[in-house]
């Protein structure tokens, strides 16, 4: 129907569990080296969780002796996607592509093959037509960032940063639309540190708890105050910092016996008011002061990070104003992404994407009215970034 629309499809035909490529990389490079970029396959992870990364770049092309700034935008994304479930509840093969009712189905549509494409397509469009511009374009594509994320992304950016490369601009192909393309934008995602929590007590009969301690009720006063804590008040980028269990687990697994300890698995999502020190330090404060015996591990998951209104903001914004009509609602909502990597070596990222509601879900699909003005949001950044260099 259209090169955005094909290229989606060969895509999701590419069968790319986390942390197969399943070719993805291949085809997407093979369309990039025709329009002259340099390719390098990074290949990280042990070896029954092998991992492909590519980083593409093609440099500004100015004729010799043209005085102009020249500037790095990066597109990212991931070719990996998660499992189908339990196919028989498809509608259709999950790897096999299909158009129904308006819409693309299959694994990968919304998240984030048609972006990947819309990617490429963009790009082809916007070299055909400025063979000349102070504008250098890259991909960093990852197999793994539905997975761990321990050897995707973060191992380029790494790479990357080590050579002293300079990336000023990134756009992440996450699906951050809500009800049509362009409605919503991330330029900013909150951080993510997670705790795992062990309260000692003294295993005994429940029948004699006067020689027993039970941590369940040890450590209860202390789980009420940290769910009734104010640990910050947001701002006009973020929402307040939320603290979560996310599970407990206490017993032996009968009903006669006082546990010897509890564990709870908690996280925070928090803004940029906080730091991981400050919430580690008061979280364990409201521990001591409870006299509890315990063991706590924690894991940053990545830290927070914002994109202003600026150069960046300000293209993709106009992009898709002339493109859709819309002005982007601005959000730092949801979950990590591989945005966090990149941000460390990039000041300014941001995420744009289709809508997401049927992204991991059983017949996941894009509509086929969002492929092509996703394709022309990207192609109009580009255009904006490299009209603003020449002004």
């Amino acid at each position: 129907m259209n090169l955005t629309f094909d290229l989606a499809c060969e895509l999701i035909a590419c069968p790319s569990e986390t942390p197969s490529d399943a070719r993805c990389q291949e085809i997407i490079g093979q369309r990039l080296q025709a329009l002259g970029f340099k390719l390098e396959t990074v290949v990280s992870g042990p070896e029954d969780f092998k991992v492909t990364n590519l980083w593409a770049k093609r440099p500004a092309t100015l004729t010799p002796g043209r005085a102009a700034a020249t500037r790095l935008l990066v597109f990212a994304g991931h070719t990996d996607v998660v499992p189908s479930g339990p196919i028989k509840q498809w509608d259709s093969d999950p790897f096999k592509p299909t158009l129904r009712d308006g819409k693309l189905f299959g694994r990968g549509a919304a998240d984030m093959k048609t972006s990947l494409a819309a990617f490429v397509v963009a790009t082809e469009e916007f070299v055909a037509a400025q063979p000349e511009t102070p504008l250098a374009i890259g991909f960093l594509l990852t197999s793994d960032e539905e997975g761990p994320a321990l050897d995707g992304t973060v191992k380029v950016c790494e790479l990357l940063q080590a050579r002293g490369e300079v990336l000023d601009y990134c756009i992440v192909g996450e699906p951050t639309s809500v009800t049509r393309t362009g409605d919503m934008l991330k330029n900013g995602r909150r951080g993510s540190l997670g705790g795992k929590l062990t309260v000692k007590g003294t295993q005994g009969h429940i029948a004699y708890p006067h020689l027993a301690s039970n941590p369940i009720h040890r450590l209860a006063p202390a789980l009420a105050e940290l769910v009734g804590v104010e640990w910050d008040r947001g701002n006009a980028f973020f929402p307040p910092t939320s603290w979560q269990v996310s599970n407990i687990h206490g017993g032996a697994g009968v009903s006669n016996v006082i546990p010897g300890v509890v564990v709870v698995d908690f996280n925070f999502r928090f803004s940029t008011e906080s730091t991981p020190e400050t919430l580690q330090s008061r979280l364990q404060a409201v521990l001591d002061r409870h006299d509890l015996a315990y063991d706590l591990a924690w894991t940053l998951s990545g830290l927070p990070f914002l994109t202003p209104p600026g150069t960046l903001v300000d293209a993709v914004v106009a992009a898709i104003g002339a493109e859709t009509g819309l002005t982007p609602e601005l959000s730092t909502s949801g979950g990590t992404s591989d945005g966090r990597f990149i941000a460390k070596i990039c000041p300014q990222v941001i995420e744009f994407g289709p809508p997401n509601a049927s992204i991991h879900k059983i017949n996941e699909h894009i509509a086929l009215c969002d492929v092509e003005p996703l394709k022309n949001i990207y192609r109009r950044a580009l255009e904006n970034l490299h009209a603003q260099l020449l002004a």
